[in-house]
C-alpha cells in the first residue's frame, strides 16, 4: 500500500499549479503542525488542568474555555511566525491580529474557529478546528480587515480538523476534498480519504430540535417531512445531532446527511437570527461541502455568495446533500 503524508500531498497539489507559492504550501503545513499540538493537549484533557472556563467572556458573549484560549494562542503564535499570513481573524478576538513586521507579512489572510465545540471536551465528545484562507487583496505590505472580509467563493482553501477517536484533517483548495488521519506512532497526517464525495443517499438529519418552537413554519414543515414514512424516498430519516458543528458535518460528509442550524425567533417574532459565524464556520464548511458535491444555504441565499459586513456576522446554515438542501429551500419558499 502506498503511503502519502500530508506534506507530500500538498507538494503534489502545488506541482499541478505552477503559479502556486511555496508560502501557501508551508501555511497548510503550519496548520497541520498546530493541529498536532492541539490534539496532544486535547488527549490530555482529563489529566492536565485544561478543562473548564477561564472566567473570561469572548466577543461572542460566550464563556471562554481554557482549551479555547490555548488553541487560539497556539494557532496565532504558529501562524504569525512563518511569514506566510498578512492578517488573522479569530472567533475569539474582536479585531484582526495584524502582522506588524513587514518582512514577515505574507500573502494570505486566515479566518479561524480555533476550537469548535470546546465545551464538550469534558464529556469526551469530538471537537474541531475550522480554518479558511483568502489571498491578500489590500494594498501595502501589511494586511487589513479587508483581506478577511471576502466572500466564501473567493476562498483559496478551507478545512477543518476533528479531534475524536482519531484525529483527521480535511481540506480543499478547490480541487476536491481530501482527508488525512494522524498516525500517532510516527506523528504524521497520512492520506486516508482521497477525493471525498458526499454519498448520493441522504438518510441523516442533524438539528437541535429543542429550538423547534422558535423556527419558521417552513423549517418546521421540512423537519416533519423528514420524519414521515415513505419507503420510496428512504424516509423517515435518522436523527443524529452531536452539538459540535465539525463532528456533525464530518459524519454527514462521509455518510450522507443534512445539517440544519436555521434562523430562530428567540429574540422576538420580527427578528429571525442565525447563530453560526459566517467567516469562521459557515463559509469554510460550505466551501468543503460544495467541493464534495453538496450545497450550503441560509434557506434563501447560497452561503458562498454572501458578502460579509463584519468579522463576527452570524448566519443560518443548512448544509449537506445538495438535493436535500435544495428541498429545504423549496419548503422555505412555500411557507
Amino acid at each position: 500500500m502506498k503511503i502519502k503524508t500530508i506534506e507530500q500531498h500538498i507538494l503534489d497539489q502545488q506541482r499541478k499549479f505552477p503559479g502556486a507559492s511555496g508560502g501557501f504550501s508551508g501555511l497548510l503545513y503550519d496548520i497541520a503542525l498546530a493541529a498536532k499540538m492541539i490534539a496532544r493537549q486535547v488527549n490530555r484533557a482529563g489529566l492536565a488542568n485544561v478543562l473548564g472556563s477561564t472566567g473570561e467572556v469572548n466577543i461572542q458573549g460566550e464563556v471562554v474555555q481554557k482549551m479555547d484560549k490555548y488553541a487560539n494562542e497556539l494557532l496565532i503564535n504558529v501562524l504569525t511566525n512563518g511569514g506566510k499570513v498578512c492578517a488573522i481573524a479569530s472567533e475569539e478576538n474582536e479585531n484582526i491580529v495584524e502582522i506588524h513586521d513587514d518582512f514577515l507579512s505574507g500573502n494570505y489572510a486566515i479566518n479561524m474557529d480555533p476550537l469548535d465545540g470546546s465545551s464538550n471536551i469534558g464529556a469526551n465528545v469530538s471537537i474541531g478546528t475550522i480554518f479558511s484562507l483568502h489571498r491578500k487583496i489590500s494594498q501595502g505590505n501589511r494586511g487589513s480587515e479587508e483581506d478577511c472580509l471576502q466572500k466564501g467563493s473567493q476562498q483559496a482553501c478551507a478545512g477543518y480538523v476533528i479531534y475524536g477517536s482519531s484525529v483527521m484533517l480535511v481540506y480543499s483548495t478547490g480541487t476536491g476534498v481530501h482527508g488525512f488521519t494522524l498516525d500517532p506512532s510516527v506523528g504524521e497526517f497520512i492520506l486516508s480519504h482521497e477525493n471525498i464525495q458526499i454519498p448520493e443517499q441522504c438518510r441523516i438529519y442533524s438539528v437541535n430540535e429543542g429550538n423547534s418552537n422558535y423556527w419558521d413554519e417552513g423549517t418546521k414543515r421540512y423537519v416533519n417531512y423528514l420524519k414521515e414514512t415513505d419507503r420510496t424516498t428512504g424516509r423517515p430519516f435518522t436523527s443524529r445531532y452531536i452539538g459540535s458543528l465539525v463532528s456533525d458535518f464530518h459524519r454527514n460528509l462521509l455518510y450522507g446527511g443534512i445539517f440544519l442550524y436555521p434562523a430562530d425567533y428567540k429574540k422576538g417574532p420580527t427578528k429571525p437570527e442565525g447563530k453560526l459565524r459566517l467567516l469562521f464556520e459557515a463559509a469554510p464548511i460550505a466551501f468543503i461541502a460544495e467541493q464534495a458535491g453538496g450545497y450550503a444555504t441560509t434557506g434563501t441565499d447560497r452561503i458562498l455568495d454572501i458578502g460579509p459586513k463584519h468579522l463576527h456576522q452570524r448566519v443560518p446554515l443548512i448544509v449537506g446533500n445538495k438535493s436535500e438542501v435544495l428541498r429545504y429551500e423549496e419548503f422555505i419558499r412555500r411557507s
